[in-house]
């Protein structure tokens, strides 16, 4: 039963979250064989000011 977590800043499509689901769970089924029934995906946005890289907030770029 794999469970994949991914974690993405805010602004994508419902289309490009679909699109990302089909081929992470792809992915799993023709890497492992795990059934794609079992595979479970959780999508976390993350507000761009509650992101930091290199000391700058995703906002303030």
């Amino acid at each position: 039963m794999p469970i994949v977590q991914v974690e993405l800043l805010e602004g994508r499509t419902l289309e490009q979250k679909r699109l990302l689901v089909e081929k992470v769970t792809q992915a799993i089924v023709d890497s492992i064989g795990a059934p794609a029934e079992n595979i479970t995906i959780i999508i976390r946005d993350m507000s761009k000011e509650n992101f930091s890289k290199s000391g700058k907030l995703a906002c303030d770029k």
